[in-house]
């Protein structure tokens, strides 16, 4: 009763193991993949503030605070207006596709100066008289050769992308047909535009001019407000439309029920947790009356022939144990053994072993005789040699 008692228990233990392996799992899943979807999120981009990557600017941010700069980062839309509202203040502007032209002229006009880092054709025509992109200046110095007090100071620089100028915008660094540096003077406020990813970056920096120029063009004033562009940023009703606003209505139903059906199903599945269960046989059937039926099996049948070779396979298996040949032996090599201990004819060893086929009951029972005899031959022969040694 003790053991029949245990068994339910153990199953309900290992069903329970199953269910928290199973648990375990997903959880273990789901902290990884939200480590990934979350280390996406939260790695900072390139000319990020608080970045210290090579493609960060938190080398020239650190430089600024050391020269009297107080710098604040604005992550979306509103918190760079208010940071404008005073007035007085730098902005470092980066492409921002998601503001419309008339909300990038706005956040624009807040500021004293503003700094393009990552112009766009949009942002140089809006802001710059309609100057435009030009090409590349590549990895090489470039020299100033302008009135600009910030490319004086700097001398050469690397630039990278260069600028095609616009009506009264004034340029520096040129090479190639392009500018390296663009600004336009308005009374006390300017616009400059330069290539932040080969000047003001973490690993730019230090590259002949670059930090002489970056400090000299985002240090214009003791304020510098650095806008991060935020995809929530755009003007109320031109915002793209959602996932959920594009998909028809009857999606988000047909998810769910997809989902509640895979957790029945897993739930259902999961029933099959734990070891099989063995039962045990309502009767026990002795050795003889299994014979017995076998017997009354191969009689309906006819089958002479193939009752014989039972008899015949269990009669050698025997005869082997008694002769001391290999559980496997070939039943010709039975034969031989036998005809060479008896001293008989092969062939008609072979015949009782082997060969002879039976064609009605009455030469199958004779055949069995046949077989008995053999046996008994055997087992006196070895059992004489016994005694005789």
């Amino acid at each position: 009763m003790t053991a029949l008692a245990t068994a339910p228990a153990r199953s309900r233990r290992r069903s329970a193991g199953g269910w928290i392996a199973l648990v375990g799992s997903l959880l273990l899943v789901s902290l990884i993949g939200g480590s990934f979807v979350y280390g996406g999120y939260a790695q900072r981009g390139i000319l990020d503030p608080e970045s210290a990557g090579p493609d960060g600017t938190r080398a020239v941010v650190r430089l600024l605070e050391q020269q009297g700069v107080r710098v604040e980062v604005a992550r979306d839309r509103g918190a760079a207006e208010r940071a404008l509202a005073g007035g007085g203040a730098t902005l470092v502007l980066p492409d921002a596709p998601m503001l419309s032209d008339d909300g990038l002229r706005v956040l624009a006009e807040r500021a004293r100066h503003v700094v393009l880092v990552d112009p766009r054709t949009r942002s140089l025509d809006l802001l710059l008289a309609g100057s435009s992109l030009g090409s590349y200046a590549g990895d090489i110095a470039v020299a100033a050769a302008c009135d600009v007090p910030a490319a004086q100071n700097a001398r050469t620089a690397r630039v990278g992308s260069l600028f095609v100028p616009g009506t009264g915008v004034q340029g520096c660094f040129a090479t190639d047909g392009g500018y390296g540096l663009l600004t336009v003077a308005e009374a006390d406020r300017t616009v400059t535009a330069i290539d932040g990813l080969a000047t003001v970056t973490n690993a730019a920096l230090p590259r002949d001019g670059d930090a002489a120029l970056a400090l000299g063009v985002l240090g214009q004033s003791e304020r510098l407000v650095w806008y991060v562009p935020s995809p929530g940023d755009a003007d109320p009703g031109t915002a793209p439309p959602t996932i959920s606003e594009l998909t028809p209505p009857w999606v988000t139903p047909a998810i769910v029920l997809l989902l509640v059906s895979a957790l029945v199903a897993a739930v259902w599945r999961g029933r099959r947790f734990g070891p099989l269960v063995t039962e045990r046989l309502p009767v026990t059937v002795r050795a003889n009356e299994t014979t017995e039926g076998r017997a009354r099996l191969y009689a309906s049948s006819g089958d002479a022939a193939h009752a014989l070779d039972e008899l015949r396979r269990a009669a050698r298996a025997r005869i082997g144990r008694l002769l001391g040949l290999a559980p496997r032996s070939a039943p010709a090599d039975v034969a031989d053994a036998v005809a060479e201990r008896l001293g008989a004819e092969r062939a008609r060893v072979r015949g009782i072993l082997i060969d002879d086929q039976p064609r009605t009951d009455r030469e199958l029972v004779a055949a069995a005789d046949r077989l008995r005899d053999l046996e008994a031959s055997v087992r006196a022969a070895v059992r004489t040699e016994g005694t005789t040694r």
